[in-house]
């Protein structure tokens, strides 16, 4: 059987689809890129494009978050107003109304950060529910090719981990830092208008505040791209490990594994210790600054309330005050630094993400193609060449035809293109040049849809879904009701091998049905492609790891299911192509034999070697 080969580019017919021509294709290698900017405009608008739906929740979200700015200078400057007024003044009456005005101001404030918090909770779930919802649809869409170059466990991380990234930059990030920013604009705008002189001091610090940011958010960003890279690694090598534990255990090749798996720990969690160290150094610096200005306020404010007049003189509630705005202003230093580090993963999520997004297939419906009316199942091959990379031809010149209802065996060493040939004519892929055609129709100007849906596959690995076995038959043809699926069972005269299973066609199917044994698998595979009443059939080493009893016993069904189909074999197996109407002799990507099972035989030549191959393994 030939495997579809790993690739960065891939064939692209000719004349209908030219527009493919200036494709780029996806390259995980990419996501190791530094020099792309760790905080991009573009990602934050389209991040943002995602809450559109909700708008009037976003909207308010942002009010709420405007206020919650406000509020907490707005109680300091209302501190510094009643020791200024009525405690100054000893007037108890107005000490009253300002406490009153406080308390509720407080719980103003209160009520406000619940509902900021639900909000933001909310939108960032909505919205990382439409990007999953995106990238699967997405996905769905995507041509066979994508899934040969693009490993498992890089898709499974920008489902999971890079959408949630950028799930806590919409819940915390953007809203965290509006808040935080706007807390520090009003409490210096207030101190700068109570006391300019003091609040200079804040100004000389400027040059250093940006020096250390500046230089804090490019080491970040450096370290966070690390990290997210190292973690993409690791998803990917667990999903292969546990997808491949039955060859890693059959090959004692655990503690191997588990030692590679180790050393990509172990790199993981040394970006993860970069990360730790580079805030170590920053935050601290970034905190000294408030520190400096804090100690140098307090001498410079005691010695100005101190005095009744001169150019430094300030009241004591104006003081208070300042200290508190001060505080306001500074605290926010170490959590932005906080958000930044989120806000980095957020983009570098944000960024893979997008980067799956954009990915264009190498191959689309042409936007002339036509949906494919009720065939008969008339099949040609004109001249078709196909290559999964450039200079490595997998099919050369194959040509043929075969009638409504005829048989087709694809014979040949692994490697030769028989599981190339079938997913040309399943339109999986585009030929590279030549044609092929079902019922006289060129498959580049039909929908895939409306051809996929008149032909049904049975495929070597016989994949099942979580579910039960009615689900799983149901799948080709979900309306089907329970007797409808009895009745196909029943045409195969093969419902008795699925009444042994506990709850019969309602018992569980554990993931790829490993539940089931391999015929049970293979019958559930027969019964739903037979559900769906193809035009054409294809069988993809359907009946390659069979028992010859339970191949005795499902061989009556496979001809049931395609008597009066066109069908296409593909077997290493001779037992299964006998009866085939033509056999197609593979090698190299060549056809080199043609012809029924006994003619080929009587000819003695690739197929009758083939086939004393055969006989002669049976007979060991």
């Amino acid at each position: 059987m030939s495997a579809p080969k790993k690739s960065p580019t891939s064939n692209v017919a000719k004349g209908d689809h030219s527009a493919r021509a200036a494709i780029t294709y996806y390259n995980p290698a990419e996501e190791r890129d530094a020099d792309k900017a760790p905080l991009q405009w573009k990602l934050i608008r389209r991040i943002f494009i995602y809450t559109r739906p909700y708008a009037a929740k976003r909207n308010w979200l942002f009010v709420l978050t405007f206020v919650r700015g406000l509020q907490l200078p707005a109680l300091a400057w209302l501190i510094g107003k009643t020791i200024n007024g009525p405690i100054s003044n000893r007037d108890l009456s107005q000490i009253h109304w300002y406490a009153a005005g406080y308390f509720g101001l407080a719980l103003f404030t209160i009520v406000n950060f619940h509902f900021r918090q639900r909000f933001a909770l909310e939108l960032g779930e909505s919205v990382v529910h439409d990007m999953r919802t995106d990238l699967f649809a997405k996905l769905m869409t995507m041509p066979m090719g994508f899934f040969n170059r693009t490993k498992f466990g890089s898709i499974i991380s920008r489902m999971t981990s890079d959408v949630d990234s950028v799930r806590a930059g919409v819940q915390e990030v953007a809203f965290v830092l509006v808040v935080q920013g706007l807390q520090m604009t009003t409490s210096a705008v207030l101190m700068a208008w109570y006391d300019w002189k003091i609040f200079s001091l804040m100004v000389l610090l400027a040059p250093i505040i940006w020096f250390v940011n500046r230089n804090y958010q490019r080491e970040m960003a450096r370290r966070m791209r690390k990290v997210q890279e190292s973690w993409s690694r690791v998803s990917s090598t667990l999903a292969e490990s546990v997808s491949g534990i039955r060859v890693t255990q059959a090959f004692v090749r655990h503690e191997v594994n588990a030692e590679f798996f180790q050393k990509l720990i172990d790199t993981h969690g040394e970006n993860n210790v970069g990360v730790a160290q580079a805030s170590a150094v920053f935050v601290p610096l970034l905190q000294l600054k408030s520190q400096l200005f804090l100690g140098a306020m307090a001498l410079l404010g005691a010695f100005g309330a101190l005095q009744w007049h001169g150019w430094l003189h300030m009241e004591v509630g104006d003081l208070v005050m300042f200290f508190f705005l001060a505080n306001l202003f500074f605290d926010p230093v170490q959590a932005i630094g906080n958000q930044l580090n989120q806000a980095l993963m957020a983009m570098a999520g944000a960024e893979r993400f997008f980067r799956m997004m954009d990915q264009a297939p190498e191959w689309s419906d042409a936007a002339n193609a036509k949906p494919l009316a009720k065939i008969q199942g008339r099949v040609e091959f004109k001249s078709v060449n196909f290559e999964y990379k450039t200079g490595r031809p997998v099919l050369v010149d194959i040509s043929f035809t075969v009638e409504p209802g005829q048989s087709v065996a694809l014979v040949g060493h692994t490697g030769s293109g028989k599981t190339t040939l079938v997913g040309l004519l399943q339109k999986f892929y585009l030929p590279g040049s030549g044609d092929v055609l079902v019922d006289g129709f060129n498959l580049n100007h039909v929908t895939s849809d409306s051809l996929r849906s008149q032909m049904g596959s049975v495929q070597q690995n016989n994949f099942l879904f979580a579910g039960t076995v009615l689900d799983n038959i149901r799948f080709a043809r979900p309306e089907a009701t329970e007797s409808e699926v009895r009745g196909v069972l029943e045409s195969l005269d093969c419902l008795d091998l699925l009444a042994d299973l506990p709850n019969e066609l309602h018992t569980k199917v554990t993931e790829r049905g490993t539940s089931l044994s391999f015929g049970q698998r293979q019958l559930v595979c027969f019964a739903r492609a037979m559900l769906a009443n193809p035009r054409i059939v294809v069988l993809d080493e359907a009946t390659s790891a069979i028992d010859s009893v339970t191949e005795a016993r499902l061989q009556k069904a496979l001809d049931i299911l395609l008597r009066g189909r066109t069908a296409f074999i593909v077997a290493h197996r001779l037992s299964t192509i006998r009866k085939a109407d033509l056999v197609l002799v593979m090698d190299q990507g060549h056809i080199v034999e043609r012809g029924t099972h006994d003619s080929l035989l009587a000819q003695n030549g690739i197929y009758a070697r083939l086939h004393r191959e055969f006989i002669s393994v049976q007979a060991k």
